[in-house]
């Protein structure tokens, strides 16, 4: 219940329509039974008296009944229809930005795919308990109530008996079902672009992060989202105009059989009784509490799906645990690690112990050692990816932790091994790290980046498309691209994450003479197993089991016939 009352908090916004859904649910309701009350002057005045008058006037009652009833349903249903996938598509955008705030450690807790499941499948459960859910639980109550004061007002006995109102279904209404196809087909296409973007951005997180897209990606999410929901609305509205148009056609084919029904009795060739009784067994009760039944089981997986939601809604994110107050603005690059150390949630060994150095401004510092030994934790802690256990990481002097993350990571650029790119044009690829880039940036970033070249080799050239993952590019291109957009960025500072290790010897040439003018006036903490990526680097930190072994220039620490020099000697081995 304390779910369920959680869930309905999100009807506020929607009061009218609420008001509006259950005016229609007691006129439905009422005219259900005004249905039943009708059975009275039918055997009293019809057959039983033989009353012309009210011959010519019953069916046509009916036939303003069921109209009248058939609108009420078709309100009702629309406007909780409307309820529910608003509330769906508020609460899965919220959702989605809340994920693409949660930091890092929180996505490395959660798989992607159920992330994304949240989103897509728990969510819409949602709407079934608000929509289907709540309009049952209104409006089959009133019916039974209905039905049964009727029964009670004529006879009392009756009330101990169950009556079924048996619909009758006459018109196919193909012309509904086709549309109802195309609504179908153009809301599944529309969920897969939904699917596509999350995928996308989730398992693109560091990068969304990086270039300070969060606000940038929940916009574009947005908008999918909410064509998704005018196709469904649209559905809905085109499927709920078929109950009036088959009620109104039962309506007259009932109206028909009590016309003739009615004229067989006046003129004898009828008995009241056989009416009567035809006319009972269309009013059982046994519909509503069905519904009601199966609305349980429903309600049981709406609930199960909103526990699960608001378990990560719960989670506090990004802008909610950020302390900082304090706006970087124009930074040197100066950076500074002072006793940093570093443990992963449910780790008992740190990943870093008592790390200090510090990078001068426009200098360039190489992280070295075995995998594990804490190097892209190292790195993570710069843009405040994960926060230090303890220590101080300061940048010209400011404590990291005491700037706004927006303002940090505005000053710090990201190039990964594994380059994250989206499935969009490659001009809008590079245009990703600036905002609202021109194409004569862009164009210039892609030069300095060596990228400009295989770019206008292609058929589009900068409008070519990128296929899933840069399918449709080599790892080295995949690279330049991301430099390129790391270049439109043009940050201070720069962090280059094994951005060579996975190239072939020519891919790695372009890339290194990219990487030059990339790293050109900024500081730059450069992670590689290939030390040919480092040996001109102003300082290289040699760090083993989370802690700094070694630390000194290239030729330095080859002097010093240490575990650097172990390590190139054995990379050099294995390279001849």
């Amino acid at each position: 219940m304390k779910l369920y009352l959680r869930l309905l908090s999100y009807l506020k916004p929607y009061r009218l329509r609420i008001v509006g859904a259950l005016a229609c649910g007691v006129i439905f309701a009422l005219l259900t039974g005004a249905y039943a009350w009708l059975m009275q002057p039918l055997l009293d005045d019809l057959f039983i008296r033989k009353d012309r008058f009210m011959l010519g006037i019953l069916p046509i009652a009916i036939i303003v009944l069921s109209l009248l009833k058939g609108l009420a349903s078709y309100g009702q249903t629309t406007l909780w229809g409307y309820i529910g996938l608003k509330i769906v598509s508020d609460i899965r955008e919220a959702l989605y930005r809340h994920l693409i705030l949660l930091p890092i450690g929180s996505h490395n807790k959660h798989a992607t795919g159920h992330l994304m499941s949240y989103i897509l499948n728990d969510v819409n459960l949602m709407q079934t308990a608000v929509s289907t859910g709540l309009k049952t639980l209104v409006s089959q109550p009133l019916i039974l109530v209905a039905l049964a004061g009727v029964i009670l007002y004529q006879n009392p006995q009756l009330a101990l008996l169950a009556i079924i109102v048996v619909p009758l279904f006459i018109i196919p209404l193909s012309k509904i079902g086709m549309r109802l196809r195309k609504y179908a087909a153009t809301g599944q296409a529309k969920i897969g672009e939904m699917s596509s973007h999350l995928q996308e951005t989730l398992s693109g997180i560091r990068v969304v992060k990086a270039f300070g897209k969060e606000q940038f990606e929940s916009d574009r999410f947005l908008k999918k989202n909410r064509a998704y929901f005018k196709e469904i609305l649209h559905a809905i509205t085109v499927s709920e105009i078929a109950t009036p148009l088959m009620e109104t056609a039962g309506a007259i084919g009932v109206s028909i059989i009590i016309w003739y029904a009615g004229f067989q009795v006046i003129n004898g060739a009828m008995t009241a009784g056989k009416f009567f009784s035809f006319l009972t067994a269309t009013m059982l009760m046994y519909g509503p509490l069905k519904i009601l039944a199966s609305t349980n089981n429903m309600l049981q997986q709406a609930i199960a799906g909103s526990e699960r939601i608001f378990a990560v809604l719960d989670e506090k994110n990004e802008a909610q645990l950020d302390t900082g107050k304090r706006e970087i603005g124009h930074t040197e690059g100066e950076i500074a690690f002072h006793d940093v150390s570093f443990s992963y949630n449910g780790s008992v060994a740190p990943a870093l112990t008592k790390i200090n150095f510090l990078i001068k401004a426009g200098e360039t510092v190489a992280l070295v050692g075995h995998s594990g030994a804490g190097k892209t934790t190292l790195a993570n802690l710069l843009p405040r990816f994960y926060e230090p256990t303890t220590g101080v990481i300061s940048i010209d002097g400011m404590p990291i932790g005491e700037t706004r993350l927006e303002s940090l990571r505005s000053q710090i650029g990201i190039v990964s091994q594994e380059v994250v790119l989206f499935n969009e044009t490659i001009a809008w690829n590079i245009g990703y790290g600036g905002n609202n880039a021109s194409q004569e940036e862009i164009m210039k970033a892609a030069e300095l980046a060596y990228a400009h070249l295989f770019i206008s080799k292609m058929q589009n050239g900068y409008e070519t498309r990128i296929e899933n993952g840069g399918a449709n590019l080599s790892g080295g291109e995949r690279q330049r691209l991301a430099i390129a957009r790391a270049l439109l960025k043009n940050p201070p500072i720069l962090i280059l994450d094994e951005a060579t290790s996975a190239l072939d010897s020519e891919s790695e040439f372009f890339v290194q003479k990219a990487l030059s003018n990339l790293m050109q006036h900024r500081t730059t903490v450069v992670i590689a197993h290939r030390l040919s990526t480092v040996l001109k680097a102003d300082c290289i930190l040699v760090l083993e089991q989370g802690r700094i072994i070694e630390m000194g220039r290239h030729a330095e620490l080859i002097e010093q016939d240490g575990p650097y020099k172990k390590i190139y000697l054995m990379q050099f081995q294995q390279e001849g």
